[in-house]
């Protein structure tokens, strides 16, 4: 009677289930079973076929050791069922030699054999040592890793609160002194407690970048948004504030941990110059799938080359300049960046200035770029309104 299309069908789908549970990894008494009546066929072989020994013996030889090769034995078993093939194989050669079909040299081919799968014994052996020392360094690479991000949550956290009530205690002494020695000294007290605070603030940010909630991610109009962080940045310091090339472009990213990366670029930006230097944003999407480019340029002292290695490393505030750093805010950059699937690299002259550029990956589907302001102009000076406007 003619198959059905539904038993077709049927038969099929029960050699996919089948060719499934056959797909590798095999379960491991599968695969000795299997090699284990491989064998026996050909032993047979050798027992029927006088003077035909020499392919069904190398095939046990051979099977026997790439098995080895997946299944890497305990050392017992594989003395064990090496002596039963050494055995049987020299009894069926033997057989051959007492019948007068083979010379007696046929019998070597046993302890070459043998030796044959010693080696791939002692290569696996020595595979799975260095696997297992592999995996151990990486067990407890990734469990430092883990101490270390815990406790710099911890610490991190745990500081900020009596930092911020010993810093409004301070703010406090300091609206009723009236000395200019006590003045000095509260003002370094609450200088140095806010640098404490930064600190805190950003190891917390740097230990929780790893982690699978640490950005929220939204569309983040890139032009827009570097003119928004460059009008508050303006006041703070007296430097010619410019916009470079500005492409309006759209990323998928988290605002407020972008902003805080930005910031700490700018902040190190301002350290490193002095009063009438440039400072330059830009942000540049140059094709489909090539990742976009904020760029913060300043015309300040620039990175000493033997620096430019260690600048993105905690605590490396490296250096000359004027006001002190807290030596995280380049690491706070590297973390946000990658964690957004980015990078950030730096290119600095000494005497002539640095350009840090923060890359965030390409958005999906073809990029629609639209001309922004020309390079030059003032971060917020609007079409209507010069209010803004600063050294050109």
């Amino acid at each position: 009677m003619p198959t059905t299309d539904g038993g077709l069908a049927e038969r099929i789908s029960g050699l996919g289930r089948f060719a499934v549970r056959l797909s590798w990894p095999f379960r491991p008494a599968l695969l000795d079973a299997v090699w284990a009546a491989f064998s026996v066929v050909n032993l047979l072989a050798i027992f029927a076929f006088e003077g035909w020994e020499t392919v069904p013996f190398h095939f046990i030889w051979i099977s026997f050791t790439l098995l080895y090769g997946f299944r890497t034995w305990a050392a017992r078993p594989t003395l064990t069922v090496l002596g039963v093939v050494m055995a049987t194989t020299a009894a069926a050669i033997g057989l051959d030699v007492a019948r007068g079909t083979e010379p007696f040299a046929e019998l070597t081919e046993v302890p070459l054999m043998a030796a044959m799968f010693l080696a791939m014994v002692w290569h696996a052996r020595r595979k799975l040592t260095a696997e297992q020392e592999s995996r151990r360094v990486g067990e407890e690479n990734a469990r430092l890793l883990a101490t270390q991000r815990r406790f710099l949550q911890d610490a991190s956290h745990q500081l900020r609160t009596p930092i911020t009530i010993a810093l409004g205690h301070a703010e406090l002494l300091a609206g009723d002194l009236t000395g200019h020695q006590e003045g000095h000294d509260i003002e370094v007290v609450l200088g140095e407690l806010n640098r404490l605070r930064r600190i805190a603030e950003r190891l917390l940010v740097i230990a929780a970048a790893e982690g699978p909630e640490f950005l929220q991610r939204e569309a983040v109009e890139l032009d827009s948004f570097t003119m928004e962080i460059l009008r508050r940045w303006r006041p703070t310091a007296d430097r010619r504030w410019q916009l470079g090339r500005l492409d309006k472009v759209t990323v998928q990213a988290d605002r407020e941990r972008l902003g805080l990366a930005v910031d700490a670029l700018l902040e190190n930006a301002v350290r490193h110059t002095a009063s009438g230097d440039v400072i330059k944003l830009s942000v540049v999407a140059v094709g489909y799938g090539l990742p976009v480019r904020m760029i913060v340029a300043d015309s300040g002292q620039g990175i000493p080359e033997g620096l430019l290695r260690h600048v993105f490393d905690r605590f490396r505030s490296g250096d000359n300049a004027p006001t002190r750093g807290t030596g995280l805010g380049l690491a706070l950059v590297s973390a946000v960046a990658r964690a957004h699937g980015g990078d950030v690299v730096v290119n600095s002259t000494p005497g002539q200035g640095s350009e840090f550029e923060l890359l965030l990956p390409a958005p999906a589907g073809p990029l629609a770029l639209m001309p922004g302001p020309a390079p030059g102009k003032v971060a917020g000076a609007d079409a209507a309104d010069g209010r803004l406007a600063r050294k050109p």
